[in-house]
């Protein structure tokens, strides 16, 4: 059993911390809004309010955190595919978080998203720790709850 932290527990990861859940993961999911807490506690994971451009509010979240899925596709704040997330990977060396799941599709402006996807590769390169990139178009998501799920589980090994 891993502990997965879900930054970005919308409906999107909801639905993924659910399928995590049902394979015996331990997970937590943030969410900006309090109001948002029971329906990710009804996915089975702990929900706690967070704010991925205010890491201060993420770092102690990941105590006791395998992986960490950043499902941001949707999210159009440009930090949290460039310097957000670059200073959060950077982070990650000194923690027992091993691994990275990063949506690489969405509506962000693509741009933004290859920026992120490349941080995500180097980081994966320079601290040794496995990555995966969600290609899948959230707007199918069948599809992109199958890739996901199937994602965390090639970082778990």
């Amino acid at each position: 059993m891993a502990r997965v932290l879900i930054v970005g527990c919308g409906c999107r990861g909801r639905e993924l911390a659910a399928a995590l859940v049902a394979d015996g993961h331990a997970v937590r999911g943030t969410t900006r809004h309090e109001d948002s807490i029971s329906e990710i506690e009804a996915a089975g994971a702990q929900a706690v309010v967070a704010d991925p451009d205010r890491l201060a509010t993420l770092l102690p979240l990941i105590e006791g955190v395998s992986i960490i899925c950043w499902l941001m596709g949707t999210a159009a704040a440009p930090a949290l595919h460039g310097p957000r997330l670059r200073s959060i990977v950077e982070k990650l060396v000194d923690t027992p978080v091993r691994g990275f799941v990063y949506e690489e599709a969405g509506s962000v402006e693509q741009d933004r998203l290859e920026e992120g996807a490349a941080i995500v590769r180097e980081a994966g390169e320079v601290y040794r720790m496995p990555v995966e990139l969600l290609e899948q178009d959230p707007a199918d998501r069948a599809a992109w709850l199958g890739e996901a799920t199937a994602a965390v589980r090639r970082v778990l090994g």
